[in-house]
């Protein structure tokens, strides 16, 4: 089975089953300005999940992209990704447990063919402390289930300890099947809704080989030890529990279910390969890597995990970059640039020695040409981006050969400790992959493993980011309220930025991106030069009128093919549901507005209760794009 036909057959059946399919959302969440990327597939349904009304109704069903910077340093074995996508559905205080057990089963077992018998399920044992009980409702469904496939579902309640014992539903604790925002039932705030959640696994088989040295050697094998026989492809979560304000748990009048099934993992177990890396979803990047290095895939360990990392951080790049996210030095940019260099570094181990990563671009846009055509309208655009940061980065490689050259000429120094990449990054700006990079080409050790090492230097990075911030607090004052309410005052100043930009450039002007904090906004759009001092007085002028005129701002619900007609600017129109918000900014929804966007919100209702604003800056960020920022005015 391709990941195409995967994707297909999963939106497909829970079509059928009543539920609307909406498209994946970005991966750079729209109004959150709490994380950087969209990780999980529930991240964008939470307003829904917590009580909002979705207007697609209640029951939803897609296949989101994702996008996981923290597992960066877990690519190279054969199934961690930072890229990936979940398959999801939601019921939204409809159906429950019974249901959706039921469907989830259904669906593996006899939409795609998984073998029952290769399939182990765990359940959420309790939380005494708490009076939560143990999930038996889940159990007694489950062995129905299996019961119907001739299966003898026994229970295990202690596996850690006891192994698999012939089980094959297993209870685990708060640490493994509860869930909510804040983590397991005693980390929840008062006022946060959680659950209990039930997870599929799939055996690959007990003749999988465990090398001796390995830390699951002598442990017992349970589907959670993470030893490589057992990989977890769905989790159900029962959202049923509120936290109350003396730490007790009530029943939530609304029920939710959220479930997540990794796609890549979902494909790797029906084709009975856990390695994802041989799927589709990866193969035509590994066979363009083997030709440019004329290595072998399967060669040896070095070689395998070197192919893994490039076509994981590869495939995540451009993902990232058709969503606007350009290679930078700072938040989200920062780590497109560290997946790509990362990339270049291991193509060098497989002895590439030009510039290939662009050459990769079309293999991903290929892979997901029927999912995601945008990438395929965007290959050119990315392909200038990628070419761009390969030069770059070859020019940060001669700076930082000269700079450890010194050192080594002037010290003797053979090792490279944390304390030094650390150095280089804050003195000359030298990424630690860059570093890592130098000390290959020199024969210089680290004084860690590849790993710990750059663990070790990101926790520095962390710690003088941390002295920053509390250095910069004293400069805002307000709480958390002020911060929250000039955020939703800079979401609607986007609006107006875009369209005085549109109104004094060019209606060739097109949003790549923004992001917003309370100090400031920053906006990404498509030019291919600086902007003048005339133009730029004349876009801030603009804005500040039309402030000035204190617009209402208008919220209506349409269908999008209406919402398109209508005149509302809606860039990857395909990304939007076939149910979407549009606001108007002006004095008429329908006529005299000055801007009319599908946008997610949250806006103010008058454009007057922004308050002035400033041009803080205007620059570029790679060819044919420029960012410009803009803040509040303060005298």
């Amino acid at each position: 089975m391709t990941g195409n036909e995967l994707r297909k057959a999963y939106l497909n059946f829970f079509q059928q089953h009543g539920h609307v399919i909406v498209p994946s959302a970005s991966l750079v969440p729209e109004n959150d300005p709490t994380t950087l990327f969209t990780g999980s597939g529930m991240q964008p349904m939470l307003p829904y999940l917590l009580g909002a009304s979705h207007p697609a109704g209640k029951r939803i069903a897609d296949s989101q992209r994702c996008f996981r910077s923290q597992d960066i340093e877990e690519v190279g074995d054969n199934r961690h990704t930072t890229f990936f996508e979940m398959l999801g559905n939601w019921s939204l205080g409809d159906y429950f447990k019974e249901a959706q057990l039921k469907w989830l089963f259904e669906f593996l077992v006899d939409e795609i063919g998984l073998d029952p018998q290769k399939l182990y399920v765990t359940v959420f044992k309790g939380a005494s402390n708490f009076e939560i009980a143990e999930d038996s409702e889940s159990v007694q469904i489950w062995q129905e289930l299996f019961a119907k496939k001739g299966i003898d579902a026994t229970v295990i309640t202690n596996p850690e300890k006891e192994g698999l014992q012939n089980g094959r539903i297993f209870y685990y604790g708060q640490a493994k099947n509860w869930w909510s925002r804040s983590g397991d039932p005693d980390q929840m705030p008062p006022g946060e809704p959680g659950g209990p959640d039930s997870e599929v696994f799939y055996d690959f088989g007990a003749d999988l080989k465990i090398h001796p040295y390995s830390q699951f050697a002598d442990q017992p094998c349970h589907v959670n030890c993470d030893c490589g026989r057992f990989l977890e492809i769905a989790n159900s979560v029962f959202m049923q529990y509120l936290k109350t304000k003396d730490g007790k748990f009530i029943e939530l009048p609304q029920k939710n279910v959220d479930f997540g099934g990794g796609l890549e993992r979902i494909l790797a177990a029906k084709n009975h390969n856990p390695d994802v890396f041989q799927s589709d979803l990866f193969w035509p990047l590994v066979e363009k890597i083997a030709d440019l290095s004329y290595r072998s895939y399967l060669a040896n360990d070095i070689d395998t995990q070197s192919f893994r990392i490039i076509a994981d951080h590869v495939r995540a790049a451009v993902m990232l970059m058709a969503d606007g996210v350009i290679p930078t030095n700072k938040e989200r940019g920062y780590f497109v640039r560290r997946l790509l260099r990362r990339a270049i570094r291991h193509g060098r181990i497989l002895g590439i020695k030009e510039s290939f990563l662009s050459l990769l671009v079309p293999s991903v846009a290929t892979i997901y040409e029927t999912a995601y055509p945008e990438l395929n309208q965007q290959m050119s655009l990315i392909s200038n981006w990628v070419i761009e940061e390969e030069e770059k980065f070859e020019q940060t490689l001669q700076r930082g050969r000269k700079e450890w050259a010194k050192r080594v000429t002037r010290g003797g120094q053979n090792t490279i400790s944390a304390e030094d990449a650390f150095d280089m990054y804050q003195t000359h700006g030298t990424a630690v992959e860059t570093t890592i990079a130098i000390a290959d080409e020199y024969q210089l050790d680290l004084e860690l493993e590849e790993t710990r090492f750059i663990a070790a230097f990101e926790k520095l990075k962390a710690q003088h980011a941390m002295q920053s911030r509390k250095g910069s607090a004293k400069k805002f004052k307000g709480g958390l309220q002020d911060h929250e309410r000039q955020s939703v005052k800079y979401h609607t100043a986007t609006h107006l930025l875009h369209a005085a930009l549109r109104k004094i450039l060019g209606a060739e002007v097109q949003q790549k991106g923004s992001n917003i904090t309370h100090e400031r906004l920053r906006f990404d759009f498509s030019f291919n030069r600086a902007l003048t001092a005339d133009e730029k007085q004349a876009v801030i002028t603009l804005i500040n009128q039309w402030i000035a005129q204190n617009l209402p701002v208008y919220r209506q619900e349409m269908e999008k093919e209406q919402a398109l007609q209508s005149g509302a600017v809606a860039f990857f129109a395909e990304r939007y549901p076939d149910q979407v918000t549009v606001y108007t900014i002006g004095d008429q929804p329908d006529q005299g507005w000055i801007s009319k966007e599908v946008c997610g919100g949250p806006h103010v209702s008058r454009t007057g209760e922004i308050g002035m604003l400033t041009i803080q800056k205007e620059q570029a960020v790679a060819a044919g794009t420029r960012r410009i920022y803009l803040q509040a005015k303060t005298d």
